[in-house]
């Protein structure tokens, strides 16, 4: 079987049997045994459940590869024959393709004639969906020593064949936020004797957003989601708690810096004007995502000349969506790019239950990365006078 047909079968099978953040020890144990077979150095349990794996000499230059290995809680809807076999569990955002990606990039460089002129890194990190793993892995002294690291992200809305690069911000801050709304509780035959938390928190949702429009400055963006509601007791009964889950994102460092206290003080004042209160409590997800411009440009330049100038798409905008890849970035200088996966059909989008990406996107990434990170340490050997 060649490495392209056992990255297939790796991948249909780790699709099959998706593993929770901070649970991937089905899926750590078959990354380490891969890595061991082909002469990397490894390490397993770094970080709970994460893999760290090198290879190279190792008084030379060290980059890194960071891909992930986690799944959500989504309930899958594609249809594949290899759809995941666990209830309620899915690879809904592709990062059963990130390992094969870096497996197959341990592959490539391990049957390389060619030997390495400084040292690669490789980091299986567990928990990206939580945001949780990377600083576990940071913790565990996995970025210790690197001066560079890659990380890729699939993405739905660009064509298999192709990715996407930006230069700068990439990738919004986020941070979690839960509002409780406190009432009173009452018949539901006399709700002008109670306070309903219930409608309190429906005139919150609706308020926070129309002030996010009106007292902030739209040319900075602010997205506010809610995502879970839990609230009442009974179907005759006013409830007197509500809990709002969400999450809160924008570009401007300064401003997410100042996000919660605005949050609290509107909410507090719109709960109060219905004769409620608030309790508002935030938990950082992620800062942005800053792409650094050296490791960058040397990937640019590599897709170009292996992708050709119709194929490598400069990304206008950064996303607002979080990516724990950034909790890296405060230790080492990295660089993300985004994988196209979409067919001829489209894609459906991340954390769908019918995402359904094209796996032909597995060889370009594959040999992407592995000439990049080729590329990056014979350059800085060439700069530092080492012999190639």
């Amino acid at each position: 079987m060649n490495d392209q047909a056992a990255l297939l079968e790796i991948r249909r099978y780790l699709h099959a049997h998706p593993e929770l953040s901070g649970h991937e020890q089905r899926t750590a144990a078959l990354v380490a045994g891969e890595l061991r077979q082909l002469g990397w150095q490894v390490r397993e349990g770094v970080g709970r459940t994460g893999v760290v794996a090198e290879l190279g000499p190792e008084n030379g230059p060290v980059i890194g590869l960071r891909v992930d290995l986690d799944a959500l809680p989504i309930e899958e809807r594609t249809g594949l024959p290899f759809a995941s076999k666990e209830l309620g569990l899915m690879h809904a955002c592709g990062h059963d393709l990130h390992t094969c990606v870096g497996l197959g990039v341990a592959m490539a460089l391990a049957r390389d004639p060619r030997p390495l002129p400084g040292r690669v890194r490789l980091l299986f990190q567990p928990a990206e969906e939580t945001a949780e793993g990377a600083r576990w892995l940071v913790e565990a002294g996995a970025v210790d020593g690197l001066s560079g690291l890659y990380g890729v992200h699939v993405f739905p809305s660009i064509p298999v064949g192709s990715i996407g690069v930006r230069h700068g911000s990439l990738t919004a801050a986020a941070a979690e936020l839960e509002v409780e709304v406190l009432g009173e509780s009452g018949h539901g035959a006399r709700p002008h004797q109670s306070v309903d938390a219930i409608w309190i928190a429906a005139r919150l949702i609706s308020g926070l957003q129309e002030a996010i429009s009106r007292r902030l400055d739209a040319l900075q963006p602010v997205v506010l989601s809610f995502g879970r509601i839990e609230g009442g007791r009974a179907f005759n009964v006013i409830a007197d708690r509500v809990k709002l889950l969400g999450t809160l994102r924008c570009l401007d460092t300064a401003l997410y810096e100042e996000l919660p206290a605005w949050v609290e003080s509107t909410a507090q004042q719109i709960c109060r004007a219905y004769g409620g209160e608030a309790t508002v409590r935030f938990r950082g997800i992620a800062p942005p995502v800053q792409n650094d411009l050296e490791l960058t440009r040397l990937l640019e330049q590599v897709a170009l000349e292996q992708l050709g100038r119709e194929r490598v798409l400069e990304l206008e905008q950064p996303s607002l969506g979080a990516e724990d890849f950034a909790h890296y970035l405060g230790h080492v200088p990295g660089c993300m790019f985004r994988l196209g996966v979409a067919g001829p059909e489209g894609c459906a989008p991340l954390h769908n239950g019918a995402f359904n990406p094209e796996e032909a996107c597995l060889p370009l990434a594959v040999e992407l990365l592995s000439a990049t990170l080729r590329r990056w340490l014979e350059q800085h050997c060439q700069q530092s006078g080492a012999a190639l």
